[in-house]
């Protein structure tokens, strides 16, 4: 118990750091921290966690996004499948994942949110 009072008080400690409001964001990953990570967890080193995880979830869509501002692609892609996720402690946490993401119907254009945005059904037009 002592060691996961350890990490909660590091999660707080990083956070603290990044010049938000550390109140909310130490509760936050506190609770990350408590329901997602063992006490035998060290900070620096990954940690293999649920694809389906809310957080790794916003990470991926994150992801997706800046990789949709790096293309010329007239179309917005979106994450598939995410087969495996690692978290690590960092200066606050560090997603790793393996994921497929797959072309949109939706143009760069119509700026439309992903959620609202079907895979391509043009078989020419598909690309993963």
């Amino acid at each position: 118990m002592r060691r996961a009072r350890e990490l909660l008080a590091f999660c707080c400690l990083v956070l603290s750091t990044t010049g938000r409001p550390s109140r909310v964001l130490c509760f936050s990953l506190s609770d990350f921290c408590a329901q997602t990570l063992n006490s035998d967890v060290k900070p620096g080193f990954p940690k293999t966690i649920n694809p389906n995880d809310s957080a790794v979830l916003k990470a991926a869509r994150h992801s997706v996004e800046r990789f949709n501002n790096c293309t010329n692609d007239i179309f917005l892609f979106k994450e598939s499948h995410i087969s495996r996720a690692l978290v690590q402690i960092v200066k606050g946490l560090k997603y790793m994942l393996d994921m497929e993401i797959g072309r949109t119907s939706c143009k760069k254009t119509q700026h439309p949110s992903l959620d609202n945005c079907d895979f391509q059904t043009n078989h020419t037009l598909q690309r993963m």
